[in-house]
């Protein structure tokens, strides 16, 4: 069996290859192949802050107060905190009358002129008495009269709506500041001790 040679180019082959290798123009020139050392670098995290730029925890205010078995237990909170007093609200009003009258008033130098007692009575009885009763009074010139409410007894209800001592002494002056009673009212004050003190109001009325 006969063997054949691996054939190759011969020298005139070559001689035309390299002539057509030499005529031809590479479409892209070619890349260099990246290193390794030349790609982007990643951007650094930032550094972490350290432990002591941190702010310290602080621990949860306690909901309880610690309590010890046969320790002593803090004064009971009030149950219902209620709206500054009438009594409050009452003397702090702007004055309105004449100063000097005012004084001898507050402290019991001036007597009044007329008196109503609505103690006892419910809202519905006493609200048309009182406005009868003023409406009266300044009709006939009066100005200084005194109204009796009563402190009340203290309310003895569990429910949810806490209920103010002496319903008609706090209802009272907030008559005084409606209609019909506001247009002849000028000034209302707490009595003095010797006509009635916290159950009584002194109302100066308006001149007609």
């Amino acid at each position: 069996m006969k063997r054949h040679r691996p054939r190759g180019l011969s020298k005139d082959d070559r001689a035309v290859w390299d002539q057509v290798a030499r005529s031809v123009t590479p479409l892209e020139a070619a890349r260099p192949i990246a290193k390794a050392e030349d790609a982007p670098k990643p951007m650094s995290d930032p550094s972490p802050a350290k432990s002591a730029d941190l702010p310290v925890p602080q621990p949860a205010p306690a909901l309880l107060r610690e309590f010890t078995i046969g320790g002593k237990a803090t004064a009971r909170p009030d149950r219902h905190r209620f709206a500054p007093k009438v009594e409050q609200d009452v003397a702090s009003a702007p004055l309105a009358m004449d100063a000097r009258k005012h004084k001898r008033m507050v402290r019991g130098k001036e007597a009044p002129e007329a008196r109503i007692d609505l103690h006892g009575m419910t809202l519905s009885q006493a609200q048309p008495a009182l406005v009868d009763f003023l409406l009266t009074a300044h009709a006939r010139g009066l100005r200084l009269v005194l109204v009796i409410t009563g402190k009340g007894r203290k309310a003895d209800s569990d429910g949810p709506i806490p209920v103010p001592q002496g319903v008609l002494r706090n209802q009272v002056p907030r008559w005084l500041t409606q209609a019909p009673l506001r247009a002849m009212v000028l000034q209302v004050r707490g009595a003095h001790q010797s006509h009635g003190g916290g159950g009584a109001y002194y109302v100066y009325l308006k001149r007609r």
